[in-house]
């Protein structure tokens, strides 16, 4: 079941989108706040976000910002702001369409069905992108990493940060850099993160004396080396 996740702390208009997707066939779920909203696309498994802009706690454009550095998950903005200029700032920050309150739900039913079949053909391209660095591969259509092989299980931030050392690979990078682009610009938490996971990485990758991949340059950060 295709499941939609509903940012919007105007009740009445969730109080007819609710049913109304519930009917057509959808799994919903709906949060008022931006930054919980922002929570939940992190921590759940979403196939679309309804995302309106004027959100207490964290702004649409900022969750959409957010999201962007980690997800590609489809997300059409729904607002009362009708300015072209508003409509640029949302498409420019990622967003996959955008509607104007208020709106026909025949229309939004279409412009889901729309996205959702966009997205659903570029995953599918996506599947056969691969990222290499020496023995390792990343599809990251599936977020799968294998070493040679052998498969590797890692947690969705390890592989964030491996596609994003990966991506980067042969750069020095700083560690700010890092947590900026992979847990974001608002991150509040230890800030040693970084370097707890890399050696995650280490751990689950550097099986034998000769296999060093990441290699720490000290006091600035982390590069992938080709030739180490």
């Amino acid at each position: 079941m295709t499941k939609v996740l509903i940012i919007e702390d105007e009740t009445e208009i969730v109080s007819f989108l609710k049913p109304e997707l519930t009917y057509e066939g959808y799994e919903v779920d709906w949060e008022p706040d931006g930054r919980v909203g922002f929570e939940k696309i992190q921590s759940g498994n979403y196939d679309i976000i309804l995302l309106d802009i004027m959100l207490p706690g964290l702004n649409g454009i900022e969750v959409l910002r957010r999201v962007r550095k980690t997800s590609n998950v489809p997300i059409i903005m729904l607002t009362a702001r009708d300015q072209v200029s508003d409509k640029v700032t949302g498409l420019d920050n990622g967003a996959n369409d955008y509607l104007t309150k208020p709106f026909a739900i025949e229309e939004l039913l279409a412009r889901i069905r729309n996205v959702l079949r966009i997205n659903s053909i570029n995953v599918e391209k996506d599947e056969n992108k691969i990222l290499s660095f020496r023995d390792i591969t990343l599809n990251q259509g599936l977020c799968e990493i294998r070493k040679g092989n052998k498969h590797i299980e890692l947690t969705k931030k390890e592989y964030q940060l491996l596609e994003f050392l990966v991506k980067n690979k042969g750069k020095v990078l700083k560690r700010d850099h890092i947590l900026n682009s992979v847990w974001g610009y608002e991150y509040v938490g230890d800030t040693n993160v970084v370097d707890v996971y890399v050696s995650y990485l280490r751990n689950k990758l550097e099986d034998s004396v000769g296999d060093k991949y990441i290699t720490t340059i000290r006091g600035v950060g982390y590069v992938m080396k080709e030739n180490y």
